[in-house]
């Protein structure tokens, strides 16, 4: 995919399960920064048009991470990487749609099997990233275990140094290492935050006791000082999750689990979902959850894809949707660079403000109907 063909530069000589190329150069068509559902939908498409492709990622953490319900749209995206199928057997949970105390006590509800898509899920997140990766690798994409350190132009191609010690070389870069966008920052784009939206996570479960039906849905409830979402997760787990902005996280005090455990209980339909449950998580997470682009979303040689490109509110729901969309959007950015579209790049980036502009709007939308507080929270956000 460099000045010849795809495919012509790339050795696949590494080893898949660590840097044992330190000290020697390696080629390859794409380097691809990250291993989630960005950076795979990305190199799957290249792959299998010819491109050698070397995809760079820490080995994932054993820890738990925070579950995610992935809307009935993922379907058709899904099925062009060639993976829906073994969706169906991963042991996800299916996902019938939405519900949400906003702008009103009582619950609003939009039910996915009514739609053309038919259910979502609610992800075993490891498990879907962890296939994810493996489908990658199995259709050809090089893993290397590390980060990419540093990463410079020379003329026609990069040379990027990761961690690790192991230089590479490839024609294009993709940046899909999700919100910290480390290396569309490097490459000096700009990342413009939209809003300080911070999560304070905590997995819950299996419960002791189920004293209430298990509701198939995601749930979300506004409150004086943000918002609570919590969706059940396989094998009887259920993700519960505090939204507020960075700022006011010690004025209400939910780091600490007791004062967020209270607050919980203090949410009355976040109550009822919760109900076989008699303590708080002994730990916590914070997560960024703020909305954010990059300007540009692509330059010479490179493409952000995911997060990295445009990094959205979980209100709006479409966080790993849009990963894969990018990505494979991306990917065909870098396939018609090299067939000599000389505007595929800056297109791209355009198009990437466009969406990310279109998203804002939405989001602004949303916000607005909740009007029952006149806090700083929400001040903010009308």
């Amino acid at each position: 995919m460099r000045a010849d063909r795809p495919g012509s530069g790339g050795s696949g000589a590494l080893d898949s399960g660590g840097p044992s190329g330190c000290g020697k150069s390696r080629r390859f068509d794409v380097l691809v920064a990250g291993a989630g559902p960005a950076g795979c939908a990305a190199s799957l498409p290249l792959v299998r048009a010819g491109a050698s492709v070397v995809l760079v990622s820490p080995v994932s953490s054993p820890d738990w991470r925070v579950g995610e319900s992935l809307a009935p749209t993922a379907r058709p995206l899904l099925e062009r990487l060639g993976v829906l199928d073994g969706l169906a057997d991963a042991g996800h949970a299916p996902c019938y749609g939405n519900q949400a105390a906003w702008g009103q006590d009582g619950l609003t509800a939009v039910d996915h099997r009514l739609g053309p898509y038919g259910e979502g899920w609610h992800l075993d997140r490891t498990r879907f990233d962890a296939a994810l990766l493996e489908a990658t690798r199995a259709g050809g994409t090089v893993w290397l275990a590390g980060h990419v350190r540093d990463a410079r132009r020379h003329r026609s191609h990069w040379q990027i140094t990761t961690g690790e010690g192991v230089v590479l070389e490839a024609g294009y870069l993709v940046d899909a290492t999700g919100r910290a966008a480390r290396l569309t920052r490097r490459l000096g784009a700009a990342r413009t935050r939209s809003d300080r939206l911070i999560a304070v996570a905590g997995l819950l479960g299996p419960p002791r006791k189920q004293a209430a039906p298990l509701h198939r849905t995601s749930l979300v409830q506004a409150t004086r000082w943000g918002w609570w979402y919590t969706a059940p997760l396989p094998g009887g787990e259920r993700v519960l999750m505090a939204m507020t902005d960075a700022d006011l996280l010690a004025s209400v005090r939910l780091l600490d689990p007791d004062v967020w455990w209270t607050q919980a209980q203090g949410a009355g339909h976040i109550r009822e979902r919760i109900a076989g449950w008699e303590q708080p998580p002994r730990r916590l997470r914070v997560l960024a959850a703020g909305s954010a682009c990059a300007t540009p979303a692509a330059g010479p040689g490179w493409v952000a894809v995911g997060d990295a490109a445009t990094a959205t509110d979980p209100l709006a729901a479409r966080g790993i949707v849009t990963a894969l969309a990018t990505g494979l959007v991306g990917a065909r950015a870098i396939l018609a660079a090299w067939a000599g579209d000389a505007n595929a790049m800056a297109a791209y980036a355009r198009r990437m403000t466009v969406v990310h502009a279109e998203y804002l709007e939405t989001r602004a939308a949303q916000y607005r109907r909740e009007q029952r507080w006149d806090t700083l929270f929400w001040d903010r956000r009308h």
